[in-house]
């Protein structure tokens, strides 16, 4: 399966530990296509769907997703956790999420 920067896909989160985002749930990928489509990982941000008001989150909607990307729980997976892929963001919620993220991270 090809994955794609700024896909929005299907997750198999299992098992997680404490404050982790849990369940089956879309995520965006972040990691970039030279990574992508050479490793057997890539990074997503979770899309949750109890809406707060954080620094660390933006908001996410397009015709099959409506939620929150929480960067704040941005990890690494296998693409083996991935159940399939459901859609993308557009080029302003791009680069909402570029720009939460380098104000996370980078600083």
């Amino acid at each position: 399966m090809n994955i794609n920067q700024y896909e929005i896909v299907l997750v198999n989160l299992e098992p997680t530990l404490g404050s982790e985002v849990s369940k089956t749930r879309p995520c965006v990928v972040v990691s970039p296509n030279e990574m992508n489509h050479y490793l057997r990982t890539i990074v997503i941000v979770p899309i949750t769907s109890t809406l707060k008001n954080y620094p660390t989150r933006i908001s996410i909607s397009n015709k099959n997703i409506k939620g929150m990307a929480a960067v704040d729980q941005i990890r690494t997976i296998d693409k083996l956790r991935i159940v399939k892929i459901i859609g993308t963001i557009d080029i302003d919620t791009v680069e909402k999420l570029k720009s939460t993220i380098e104000e996370t991270y980078v600083k």
